[in-house]
């Protein structure tokens, strides 16, 4: 089994948080402190990120899910949970939901994709980071995460520049074994068996995974609801308070 890095907090229906590709449990911070209030938070690393286990070799998305797979049952104890996922969070997410629902009270996918019609642009990040290491190619990533007007207060700066710490500090090839399986997704048919209620997030100014890779998701799908955030990439971190009101309602809607 696989040595996770795990954060726990808070009491009442369990809710599992699941990262950005390079990001760790600390993308999650400011939606942790406010879902605390009423749920049981259960936020990881992913491995191969932040404090969870660095495994060599390639890996699948499947590979992601059954590690979530794992950690649900061993912190909810038989507990169906809501699971958020944003990014390759999200990609797990549909991942997991696709195969093992019976873990899952809810799905959450927020800022992410089901497949890529074009690799390209992942295969140039990969060789870039095999060439020059993952600091040739955080700038532009912290760039996509989050607005500029965001970046220009306060707050954002601080997330910015915590992010950029954070996407530093991965290992290379970890990294890279992580963007070749965030590459190869294809979880169209798999959406379509999902039974479990699901709300998926879009950030309207998002260029990493644009809207149009939501609305896909939702009409993959069966009866899932969008949401849209006016964020960039990370909306759970640009706009948690918003983030967090979206999940609340749609939980309270089940």
């Amino acid at each position: 089994m696989i040595r996770l890095n795990v954060v726990r907090e808070g009491q009442g229906p369990f809710v599992v948080l699941s990262h950005a590709l390079g990001c760790d449990l600390h993308m999650w911070d400011g939606v942790a402190e406010l879902l605390a209030r009423a749920h049981t938070v259960v936020r990881y690393d992913h491995r191969n990120h932040g404090g969870s286990e660095r495994v060599a070799g390639p890996l699948t998305m499947r590979t992601l899910a059954d590690d979530a797979a794992e950690l649900i049952a061993r912190e909810a104890e038989g507990e169906p949970v809501h699971l958020v996922g944003l990014s390759m969070g999200g990609m797990m997410a549909q991942s997991l939901a696709a195969h093992r629902g019976e873990l899952l009270r809810s799905v959450v996918v927020a800022n992410s994709s089901s497949h890529y019609p074009d690799v390209a642009p992942w295969r140039s990040r990969i060789d870039t980071v095999r060439a020059q290491g993952i600091a040739a190619i955080a700038p532009g990533a912290v760039d996509r995460w989050l607005t500029h007007d965001h970046v220009t207060t306060p707050a954002g700066a601080a997330a910015a520049r915590s992010l950029y710490d954070t996407l530093v500090r991965n290992d290379p090839e970890p990294y890279i074994a992580c963007c070749e399986a965030v590459a190869a997704i294809d979880l169209r048919a798999g959406n379509a068996r999902i039974e479990r209620p699901t709300l998926v997030i879009a950030g309207s100014r998002d260029d990493a995974t644009p809207p149009a890779m939501s609305d896909e998701i939702v009409a993959a799908i069966p009866h899932a609801r969008l949401a849209t955030l006016p964020t960039a990439h990370l909306s759970a971190v640009q706009q948690p308070a918003e983030f967090v009101a979206l999940l609340i309602d749609f939980w309270r809607s089940l």
